[in-house]
């Protein structure tokens, strides 16, 4: 591999080099924090924080949709990708994406997942991209 893909790939994950970490969670039965714009913008500055992230300024949020698709979707820009949210008012449910080129932990997601919305239920699914 040149030294430029190496960069590049910098991440590591079973001894191959890899661009980045995309965690995909789906959180369910979640607490009404899920419902406020103001407590979800907290939680993507939050958890870019708390994942070690630089934010590159405020998140981008907003509650749209008709019916049982009305919810909260928002986006926190950051130096390495972003993080992404789309919830459900109606179920109180939540997906996020988490994407970064720097290595974060699965378990800091977690935490910071159920700190702020107490999902009755979380499932997460972590691939790295080459």
């Amino acid at each position: 591999m040149t030294t430029a893909l190496a960069e590049y790939r910098r991440l590591q994950h079973n001894g191959q080099p890899h661009y980045g970490q995309h965690l995909i969670a789906t959180c369910l039965g979640c607490s009404e924090d899920i419902l406020s714009i103001e407590r979800m913008t907290k939680f993507l500055q939050v958890m870019a924080d708390d994942i070690d992230m630089v934010r590159f300024g405020d998140p981008v949020i907003a509650r749209f949709g008709g019916g049982i698709e009305t919810g909260i979707s928002g986006v926190q820009l950051i130096e390495t990708s972003a993080i992404v949210i789309h919830t459900n008012d109606a179920h109180r449910d939540m997906y996020l994406d988490v994407f970064s080129c720097k290595e974060f932990e699965e378990e800091t997601v977690r935490r910071v997942l159920d700190d702020f919305l107490s999902p009755s239920s979380v499932t997460c699914e972590v691939f790295y991209r080459k």
